[in-house]
Order: C-alpha cells, then structure tokens, then sequence
C-alpha cells in the first residue's frame, strides 16, 4: 500500500511526515510560538465549537462551491500561504499550483515561496493571490508589489501580523535557518532521513526564490515593524485589485480595515507560530463578524485539521477558509499523491458533515445555526 492510500485524515498525514522529514523540517513546520499553549487553546476551541444535526431532509446532492470575489471556487477552502513549501518535498509549490488550477481554489503564494511568483500564478492557471510582508523601510516590498501586478496577480494578501517573528523555540533547537547553514547536528539530522535529503539534494537546495536577483534582498528575521495604517493607505492607493489583509484579531482593527477600503479580512493567528497569547481565531471571529456586518467578506485560518473543521469556520461567519500545515505534511508523506488524497479526504469530511448538519450548499449554513 503506498503512502497516499494510508491518509485517511490530516492526523494520518502528520505521523507518516513526522517520520519522513528530518526533526529540523519537520520542526519548522509543525512548531508554534514559545510553549506551545496558544497551538493548544486554538484547537482545543476548535473542537468545542459544536453543530447542530437536523434530520429527514433530502441532502442526497450537495453543493460544495463557493464564489469568492466573483470566482466560482469547488471548494470553500484555499491553499494558505506558506513560505519555504519546498521543504515539504521538492516540487511542492508547484504541486499546490497544480491542486488550485484543478480546484480553482486560491493558492496564496508567499512572499518567501521558493519558487518564484511568476511561475506559481502560471501553473496555478491564475488561481494563485500574492502574499506580501513589509519589511525594513519598504523598499523591496513595494517592488515585489509591482512584480506581482506584473505578473498577472488580481489579489494582494497583506500579512499583518508578524511586526517582528515569533520566537519557536523547536525550530530554534535544530537552529533552522535560511538559508542552510549545515553543521554536525544537521548533518546527522539529514543523514537519518536519507529519503529526503537524497531527493532535496537532486532536485537543488530549497531556497526563497522571490529574491533570487538584483534589488529582492530579504532577511526573514529582519523588523517588519515599521508597517502602519499609512502603509497600507500607500498600498491601497497602488494596487487597484482585491486587498485582503491578513492576521486580524481585533474587532476595532476590522472596522478600521474596512473603513480604509480593504476588500477583505482574513481572521488568523499565524497558525499560533507568532504569538503565544493571543486570543483564538475560532472564538473572535463571530464577534468580527457581527462588527463588520453580514455582507463584508470575511476568510479564516488557523489550526484547521479537518472538512468538519471548515464547516465550524463557516458556521462562526467565515466565507471563506484555508488550510496550511495539513497539505505540507501530505505532501511530505506521499507526495503529490498525498496531497489529492489529503484534499480528497477533506472535501469528504465537509460534505459528509453538510449531510449531517442537513445543508445541500453552503448558502443554507449561516441560516440553519
């Protein structure tokens, strides 16, 4: 039985990861902030977020799509963005690329993607939205914003909420850092995953491909503090598609956001890989959403494990969702396989949990909680 046929849920594809990847990746990935309490909380709000079984109605043809910025997507999940894919496996990118185009679910493209911006939207078949950090004086940022334009993009994700990077202390243990910097215990690290470092080594050392030329310098522990509401108004005056920014916990932040004309707002936590304390995405979005109104776009992300999970999401007032680290672990297991599995068994988890909760589309579900 291959690797793929052995994912029957994200949990299957976080254990064949975990033993596939070398502990400084797999480390990388799956780590959050400081102890690890606010990963904690996160999920353990997610599993109490309940809904509501209603019987004896015909739900036998379901409808899983959902428009998003008048796009008609299969699916109300997306691809987060997520620097460094290729870690996971090489080729990953462009194997997420290929999952959004047969989709056409948005892949968000990180500003530290390795593979290059251009690229990925090709692929993606222009299913892809550009995730941007500012950083130091906003040079380079606002150069990679023009690339983007450039290359076809339609939406700009700004992310907002990493004004300096978290500390994680596992990642920081193996002394993860980009680019390699191989020493004894790396060395032994790799030598231990010889499936990984074997295929890595082939395929050519990942890197963050976005700054692979003149004038794209980035350091990815450099301040992103500088960032303020003038900036995003800079941002908005340049960028005439959909702005969406991302990383928003607070109501009055959600209010101010629309107010300064962005198109949306996507509540997260940074998958708790920022800050250890910070509130539960789950548990703030209802009261954003009640601040903003019913009709303003709203997306979630963050700890999401499972189809069911997305369903929570929409319940609490998201339109949209996206998921992260379960598709890097399903391609780590089983590759490009892996990751249709994976995306299979989570399309089935939320129609199986709409039959139950007796929706046909996605429409009905704010109206029957």
């Amino acid at each position: 039985m291959t690797a793929a046929a052995r994912i029957h849920s994200t949990e299957d594809a976080r254990r064949i990861a975990k033993r596939r990847l070398p502990w400084m990746v797999f480390d990388y990935i799956d780590g959050a902030a400081g102890n690890e309490s606010g990963a904690d909380r996160h999920r353990a709000a997610l599993d109490q977020v309940t809904l509501k079984p209603r019987i004896l109605r015909d739900v036998s043809d379901r409808d899983l799509s959902k428009n998003i910025f008048g796009v008609k997507a299969a699916r109300p999940f997306g691809i987060a963005p997520m620097g460094m894919c290729n870690l996971s496996g090489p080729g990953a990118d462009l194997m997420l690329a290929r999952l959004a185009a047969k989709h056409q679910v948005p892949h968000g493209v990180s500003t530290v993607a390795s593979t290059p911006l251009e690229k990925i939207i090709e692929v993606a078949e222009g299913h892809a939205w550009f995730q941007l950090y500012f950083s130091g004086d906003g040079t380079g940022t606002f150069k990679l914003v023009e690339r983007a334009k450039a290359a076809g993009y339609e939406t700009l994700v700004l992310t907002v909420d990493v004004p300096e990077v978290g500390r994680r202390p596992r990642e920081l243990r193996h002394g993860f850092k980009m680019p390699f910097k191989i020493g004894p215990k790396q060395f032994i690290d790799f030598a231990l995953h010889p499936r990984w470092s074997i295929s890595s080594l082939l395929a050519g050392k990942p890197d963050m491909a976005n700054f692979q030329m003149p004038g794209y310098a980035f350091d990815r522990t450099e301040s992103r503090a500088k960032a303020t509401w003038d900036t995003l108004a800079r941002l908005r005056d340049m960028w005439s598609g959909n702005l969406v920014v991302k990383g928003v916990l607070d109501p009055d932040d959600a209010v101010q956001l629309k107010t300064s004309g962005v198109d949306a707002i996507q509540v997260s936590s940074h998958g708790a890989r920022q800050l250890e304390s910070a509130p539960c995405p789950i548990e703030v979005l209802p009261v954003i959403r009640n601040a903003v109104g019913q009709d303003y776009p709203l997306f979630f992300d963050s700890g999401l494990r499972s189809g069911e999970d997305v369903l929570k999401a929409l319940s609490q007032g998201a339109d949209f969702a996206f998921f992260g680290r379960p598709l890097q672990f399903a391609i780590a297991a089983g590759g490009e396989a892996g990751l249709n599995q994976l995306w299979s068994v989570l399309s089935d988890e939320l129609s199986i949990a709409m039959a139950q909760v007796g929706v046909r589309n996605l429409r009905e579900i704010k109206a029957s909680n």
